[in-house]
């Protein structure tokens, strides 16, 4: 009924569901119990009796009121607790980005190491996944770190997780999506920190994430206008995680889910301070694996000033920074 527990979240997770599980047969005992006693303390012994008539209990009916809706503002704000906690990922942390598409998980690394239904992470160290969808909504699923979310195409979703225990786990599809659905299945390989690195060292790729996103970032001609200037644009230094006012007064912070946008279609959440339909729109020249490539490249320039596509010499107005890549 519980599998492992392999995640510093899994046990919390458990003890939730317990709880859920104990209220939940608390419950349903006591509830078939006054049944009971009530069909024979007050059957009809006659077929002439007529019952006595109750106008209620005011005292009663304020208890089962407010006991039942005090446990449950106990699991509101439990439940509450865990869903901040597992969405809000520390700093420093692994960023690994899957992509669902019927019917498997590719993975890939920030050095470029790409996997296929395969996922490798070190024990101890808290991993962030940036998950997204080809196709239809797929949901990611490893059991032994309670771990699960679904995963809708068109938008991004983050997770994060840390690993306990060395092993072998499970990876699955909870959400069907089409014919072979149930084979849409993985393994996530929970490594110590040495057995990790070899291992990254051993697969690692010619060209990282980030090297791919810039030459993405130049074959589609970004840099004439974030960084030549040709054209009234916003500045991609130290953008990513820091606000942006947008141009109907909303003022945003910049995430993974906000890049796309800006890079699929920048003219739904066009910044303040910049003309609108300048940049023209991607959708459906750049595919899932591209757009995550340039989203490490762009997250990039929030840590590394002197990266390639950077223009120092015209740092972001106040209010007027932007995500149009």
């Amino acid at each position: 009924m519980f599998p492992v527990q392999a995640s510093t979240g899994a046990g919390q997770v458990d003890a939730l569901y317990i709880f859920l599980l104990v209220v939940a047969g608390i419950m349903t005992v006591g509830i078939f119990l006054c049944i009971a006693i009530f069909a024979i303390k007050y059957r009809r012994r006659d077929p002439d009796e007529i019952p006595r008539p109750i106008h209620g209990s005011i005292p009663v009916e304020i208890t089962w009121s407010v006991i039942p809706f005090l446990v449950m503002l106990v699991m509101f704000a439990w439940g509450t607790r865990l869903y901040f906690e597992n969405y809000t990922p520390p700093k420093d942390t692994l960023d690994v980005y899957v992509v669902g598409k019927q019917w498997m998980w590719k993975v890939q690394y920030p050095d470029g190491t790409r996997e296929i239904n395969e996922l490798h992470v070190p024990v101890g160290s808290p991993v962030k996944l940036i998950l997204a969808s080809e196709d239809v909504i797929h949901s990611f699923y490893i059991p032994a770190f309670r771990l699960k979310h679904d995963v809708v195409p068109g938008s991004y979703q983050t997770y994060w997780f840390q690993p306990t225990e060395p092993g072998r786990y499970h990876i699955f599809c909870a959400e069907y999506c089409g014919t072979n659905h149930s084979r849409m299945t993985g393994w996530v390989d929970v490594m110590d920190p040495a057995s990790y690195q070899n291992w990254m060292n051993a697969n690692a790729p010619a060209d990282s994430m980030e090297q791919r996103g810039a030459k993405l970032f130049a074959q589609y001609g970004c840099a004439s206008c974030h960084v030549l200037q040709t054209t009234p644009s916003p500045a991609l230094n130290n953008l990513f995680g820091h606000p942006v006012q947008l141009a109907n007064g909303q003022t945003v912070i910049v995430d993974e889910s906000y890049l796309r946008t800006a890079i699929l279609n920048p003219n739904v959440h066009p910044v303040r301070g910049y003309p609108p339909n300048v940049m023209p729109v991607f959708q459906d020249q750049i595919n899932e694996e591209q757009l995550l490539d340039l989203m490490v490249y762009l997250k990039s320039l929030s840590s590394n000033q002197s990266a390639a596509g950077v223009n120092p010499a015209r740092p972001a107005p106040a209010g007027k920074a932007g995500a149009k890549p």
